[in-house]
């Protein structure tokens, strides 16, 4: 094919390809939708790429003009292969919107509305944006606050023949892709809503549960402190059944991250550990092969025994101990430092004759003295070598440990 050359006003600043849906920001460039959008609000910037001017509205305004010019450009150059580009269908309106609610009064009504908002919102990020301007959110959440267990026994029998309003919901106002200010002002607004979501993990389909997590998530990630540590214990309760349940492997990610971010502030660690979270991650760790995914696990272990009620019930576990040391200089440098925290952890709080014996006998002293010996970080080295020292009375010269090893036992 002859090579052609595309006008230069043709081309997308972002994509560096011809426009399809050519619109215009505030600060006068002008740039293809499906680009602009995802620089905006997936990525989360808020200058123009441009000009690096703060775009103070979001708002794109469709570049008629120049989409008839590129449209007839590409059928005068046909011969050259160029594709016709169709005419992009409009981005949704307010008024559309507003009015889709206010026609949802009855529960017929509501799905009907539920699924159409559903198709506006996978059409495009400016959809999704004017849902979320236009009450769309408030909507939703007045499905997913108003669902009881009345609601979920009743539909509970109907669960695999229709898709029922809370999931429909939930699904929604996860692929929302909420902005951080529409996040806070569901943590502010509707402080009731981490209980409503607790409510459906409860009781909810697995759809619904795995939703309600991915949802919690993104709200927890921009919460305050003082709204962390006032979660509740029931939270932690069905987090840790979503992790035994496995509903998917995208809600258990989520769990994991979850529990990352809340268990070190206030009394989650202990809520998390009279949950049972300890015994489920020593189980899970076991077949994980995963590296993100032992890394999370042993963060949450490692916040966890940071309470005896956590160190209690990894050390009530027949593998507890063996796991934790088992991952060390076998999964990754975070860890390998996370696994010897935790060990030393059950060092200076737990340290029983059985217990320093079970810790000899399972080669967690051996793996220790290979720590000082191979390149896995100062930090971990200076842990593993204080458990060393706390026990040496107890450790050293035990014929438990490899003598090429032994050499390394600190004095």
């Amino acid at each position: 094919m002859e090579e052609i050359d595309v006008p230069p006003f043709f081309i997308c600043p972002i994509s560096l390809e011809i426009m399809k849906d050519p619109v215009t920001v505030s600060t006068g460039i002008t740039y293809d939708r499906e680009s602009i959008e995802k620089w905006l609000f997936s990525g989360k910037n808020t200058t123009c790429p441009v000009t690096k001017q703060v775009i103070a509205d979001s708002e794109l305004t469709p570049n008629h003009t120049l989409r008839r010019l590129i449209q007839s450009w590409c059928m005068l150059n046909a011969s050259y292969g160029i594709e016709r580009i169709p005419t992009p269908k409009p981005p949704i309106s307010k008024a559309q919107i507003t009015k889709l609610l206010n026609d949802a009064k009855s529960p017929q009504q509501q799905m009907k509305c539920l699924r159409r908002l559903q198709s506006i919102a996978s059409e495009n990020a400016t959809n999704k944006r004017c849902m979320e301007s236009s009450g769309a959110v408030e909507f939703l959440i007045s499905i997913v606050s108003f669902y009881d267990s009345r609601t979920a026994e009743e539909s509970s029998d109907n669960e695999f023949k229709s898709i029922r309003p809370i999931d429909e919901a939930l699904s929604i106002l996860y692929n929302l892709q909420l902005s951080e200010a529409a996040l806070k002002n569901l943590m502010g607004k509707n402080g009731d809503l981490v209980v409503s979501l607790t409510r459906v993990m409860q009781r909810g389909s697995y759809e619904s549960r795995a939703y309600a997590v991915l949802l919690l998530k993104s709200m927890l990630e921009i919460a305050d402190p003082m709204q962390l540590i006032s979660l509740k214990p029931e939270l932690f309760v069905e987090l840790v059944q979503v992790l035994r349940d496995q509903i998917s492997q995208q809600a258990s990610k989520a769990t994991l991250q979850l529990l990352v971010k809340i268990c070190p502030w206030g009394r989650n660690k202990i809520k998390a550990a009279e949950a049972g979270v300890v015994p489920i991650l020593i189980d899970l760790l076991l077949d994980s092969s995963e590296r993100r995914s032992s890394e999370m696990m042993l963060i949450v272990l490692d916040a966890v025994c940071g309470c005896a009620e956590g160190r209690s019930e990894l050390l009530r576990h027949g593998a507890g101990i063996a796991i934790v040391s088992k991952k060390i200089l076998r999964v990754s440098q975070v860890a390998s430092e996370k696994a010897v925290r935790i060990l030393l952890s059950i060092s200076k709080f737990c340290a029983t004759t059985n217990v320093l014996q079970e810790m000899l006998q399972f080669g967690v002293v051996a793996k220790l003295c290979l720590v000082l010996q191979v390149d896995c970080g100062l930090k971990t080295k200076e842990r593993a070598r204080e458990v060393l020292k706390l026990h040496a009375k107890a450790w050293n010269n035990s014929p438990c440990i490899p003598s090429n090893l032994l050499s390394s036992y600190p004095a």
